[in-house]
């Protein structure tokens, strides 16, 4: 990016042979100021040599000093493993000068091969980059990345780090102390690991990438700094690595005021792309100075460069929580259930073990009744069940699945995901209709049909019908539900091929051929739903049209929300209204940490009282519900 601009003499750290403990790499450097100086500490890395009876390119933590930002000499080891914590290297260290002491941070190995359990966080005193005067081993678990905040926030000693960094995914995470020995606390550690989810930044967008603290924070006028390292398509060949950016709050770290649309740097130079490990740009420390922002980073894991730009430019190209403040404040929201989620995941059911998501919905009898879909420890989806009397608390949830995989084009072909799918409910007469995504984990996603008559449904006989596609056999889709009632004689279907939502007419519900239509809407360039768009619950009757929902995944952050359109009531292809701002989106710590975070999608919807109950996935791994009036709806389509 232009307001980022790479040092001309790039890479200001290069190996040196005359040095054995750094002749293979040099990499992810840390600076801090201190007494006029400039003190650098980097990770070294040798050439192969034995250690402890076995051979292995050993990294410790070399220091280096110089007059100004970039120019650095007097290079010696600074950091070595002395310790059984440490005793197969020491790696990627971030400094922080805090209250007359530097802390050194960094990457403490203590088994080989390197393991999960092997890699934690170590970290390094000095008070005059002359001596070390104290090490300890930090946490008692997988992490990595730790960096101190320059200054205490409400009274705390404040830290970023990364944890579960070996054992995907990763979350970056905050962590506070009262006074520095808690730092090193194992007690204090082992307390704060058991609440890990209310400690976490949420800024992973799938998990199948991966992510790890960059450089020590550094404060600007609208909040905390931090430049992180962002790994796209993580365990695929085709990985990328970029260098990201988040502002946080200054007074609560946790929040996040601001971040990235775009990688402020990726691998593009020479001395980028080739090297120990090529096409790698990690960052590691920062610095400000008259307003200018220094960043430090490791190129393809063989030296040491610099890249800078100005903080306001910086600040000016990060997308904030209120999508780059064009959203109505007085839009319509939905107001979320104070007890979410209302259905987590039961690790005794081998069916139910790791997702329960994506919920159905219906009213009936004074109750509602969810069918949402759950995945277990093979990775196929299926639908439980669980009802409520009041639209929020659980009275019922039922111990097996009540629908699963019968049909060829949905039962599992190899080890990976496949089921059913994402399910919408629609009672017509005395039948549910129920559309789903089927999926055998090769072929591409279709929706399939199934029904079952209300008074079995309702008595909890699970007599489903036999499933059938109706979609196109050579076209992935998605996302479909039926009207719940005929219009001007014939069925309505909704349904997703990629990237907008499409409406067909049908004249019977037997689906000889497959539904295709017309487009009904499509996604918005540069806006929040511009890269595709799909319905969420059926839409609701009323008497200014019929509402219906939506989701819409931005390019942004790649996150998923709620938009809201009216369709016409004799004619639902035709869209009176369409908002322009989501009304839903992820905000919540449940809706931000799971499987796939930054989610919220609803598949089912029920009118109780005139408010409408809205049940949906939160980040593909719970369910949640919110609420909302139909008149406020209908205020803001009108």
């Amino acid at each position: 990016m232009s307001y980022i601009l790479r040092y001309p003499e790039n890479p200001i750290l290069q190996p040196d042979p005359t040095h054995p403990w750094e002749d293979e790499a040099v990499f992810n450097s840390s600076v801090t100021k201190a007494d006029d100086r400039y003190y650098m500490v980097y990770r070294a890395q040798s050439h192969q040599q034995e250690r402890e009876g076995v051979n292995l390119q050993l990294s410790t933590i070399g220091l280096a000093e110089g007059p100004d930002t970039v120019h650095f000499s007097n290079r010696q080891q600074f950091i070595i493993p002395e310790y059984p914590w440490e005793r197969f290297g020491c790696e990627d260290p971030r400094v922080t000068s805090l209250e007359g002491t530097h802390y050194i941070f960094y990457t403490a190995l203590s088994t080989f091969p390197f393991s999960a359990d092997g890699i934690r966080v170590g970290v390094a005193l000095t008070k005059d980059f002359k001596t070390i005067t104290e090490k300890h081993p930090v946490t008692p678990f997988n992490s990595k990345a730790m960096a101190l905040f320059p200054e205490r926030i409400n009274g705390k000693l404040t830290a970023i780090l990364t944890v579960h960094t070996d054992m995907p995914p990763a979350k970056i995470a905050i962590a506070q102390f009262d006074e520095p020995r808690q730092m090193w606390s194992r007690e204090y550690w082992e307390d704060w690991y058991d609440g890990l989810d209310s400690h976490v930044i949420p800024l992973l967008r799938s998990a199948e990438d991966h992510l790890e603290v960059g450089t020590q924070p550094v404060k600007t006028k609208e909040g905390w700094l931090i430049l992180y390292s962002y790994i796209r398509n993580y365990r695929e060949s085709s990985r990328v690595f970029s260098i990201e950016a988040v502002l946080l709050d200054l007074e609560n770290p946790l929040k996040v005021l601001g971040r990235t649309k775009d990688p402020f740097l990726v691998p593009e130079m020479e001395y980028e792309l080739h090297g120990l490990i090529p096409d790698i740009v990690f960052p590691s420390g920062a610095l400000v100075e008259d307003d200018e922002l220094i960043l430090y980073y490791g190129a393809s894991d063989t030296t040491c460069c610099v890249a800078h730009g100005k903080v306001q430019d910086i600040l000016d190209h990060l997308y904030t929580d209120r999508y780059m403040c064009l959203f109505n404040n007085n839009r319509p929201e939905f107001q979320r259930f104070e007890g979410n989620p209302i259905i987590s995941p039961i690790i005794e059911h081998s069916w139910e073990s790791k997702y329960t998501f994506n919920p159905a919905a219906v009213y009936e009898k004074g109750n509602v009744h969810i069918v949402y879909r759950a995945m277990g420890d093979d990775d196929t989806s299926v639908m439980g069940y669980a009802k409520s009397s009041d639209g929020f608390t659980i009275d019922e949830r039922l111990s097996d699945p009540i629908y699963i995989p019968r049909e060829d084009f949905e039962t599992k072909i190899h080890p990976g995901f496949s089921g059913c799918e994402d399910p919408r409910i629609t009672r017509i007469d005395d039948t549910y209709y129920m559309l789903y995504t089927a999926y055998d984990g090769v072929h591409i996603p279709k929706v399939a049909i199934t029904s079952i008559a209300v008074e079995d449904f309702l008595s909890k006989r699970w007599l489903w019908s036999k499933p059938k596609i109706i979609t196109p056999p050579d076209e992935e889709d998605k996302d479909a539900c039926l009207f719940p009632e005929k219009i001007n004689g014939k069925y309505a279907v909704l349904h997703r091929l990629a990237p907008s939502i499409w409406i067909d007419f049908v004249e019977d519900l037997e689906f000889q051929k497959p539904v295709r239509g017309s487009v009904l809407i499509e996604p918005r360039p540069n806006w929040w739903d511009n890269i595709k768009i799909g319905i969420n619950s059926p839409p609701i009757k009323t008497k200014e049209g019929w509402i219906l929902f939506y989701h819409g995944i931005s390019q942004i952050d790649l996150e998923y929300r709620l938009g809201v359109v009216l369709l016409d009531l004799e004619n639902p292809a035709i869209v009176k209204k369409r908002l322009d701002e989501p009304i839903l989106e992820p905000r919540e710590l449940y809706e931000n940490n799971g499987y796939r975070p930054g989610t919220v999608f609803p598949c089912g919807a029920v009118v109780i009282e005139e408010e409408i109950y809205l049940y949906y996935g939160a980040a593909d791994q719970y369910v949640a519900v919110a609420t909302i009036s139909v008149e406020k709806i209908l205020q803001a389509l009108g």
